[in-house]
């Protein structure tokens, strides 16, 4: 029996997302070569990616794989939002590394968000999220427009981090 709050587990494996959800398609360009991949996916499933974008990260393992409950709060001062998730899949390919989480009760909203690094033909790594999603809780429904306006520009930075952290080495940080 799984706890996720919504039906469509893995549904950000494959298109299309599945309907009745605002769905988020973010990509960036975080660098080249397969050194930057490995960086990158190292800091995607180890979830310090997450962290070094400012949040707090609470797992049950060290690294994503699938079962495994992670719990993200973002927050300043004595304000903080907790969204409790569980990894449903993960992509560790020679081109492709990652993960993505669905939500479980307590989150603001239902539904999952892939994190995936890539390395493209031409040698490029590109980080990609993709998410649907839709209100769970009075708060988020209240919110609006502004929820989605939130996810982009959180996945956003997360892109921005994940190049940073992938141009670096793991101890200059």
């Amino acid at each position: 029996m799984s706890d996720l709050n919504y039906p469509e587990e893995g549904g950000t494996r494959h298109r299309p997302l599945p309907p009745g959800y605002h769905h988020l398609h973010e990509e960036r360009k975080i660098g080249h070569g397969p050194e930057v991949l490995a960086a990158a996916g190292e800091a995607i499933t180890t979830f310090r990616m997450h962290r070094a974008s400012g949040a707090q990260v609470h797992a049950d393992a060290p690294r994503a794989a699938p079962g495994v409950a992670v719990e993200v709060a973002l927050g300043i001062g004595p304000l903080w939002l907790r969204a409790p998730c569980r990894v449903v899949w993960t992509a560790e390919e020679e081109d492709r590394v990652g993960f993505a989480y669905g939500t479980r009760d307590g989150h603001p909203e239902c539904g999952e968000e892939a994190f995936i690094a890539e390395l493209r033909a031409d040698g490029s790594v590109w980080f990609t999220v993709t998410a649907f999603s839709r209100p769970a809780r009075l708060y988020s429904r209240l919110a609006g427009p502004v929820v989605p306006v939130f996810q982009r520009l959180y996945a956003q930075r997360l892109g921005r981090t994940l190049r940073r952290l992938a141009d670096r080495p793991r101890d200059s940080i």
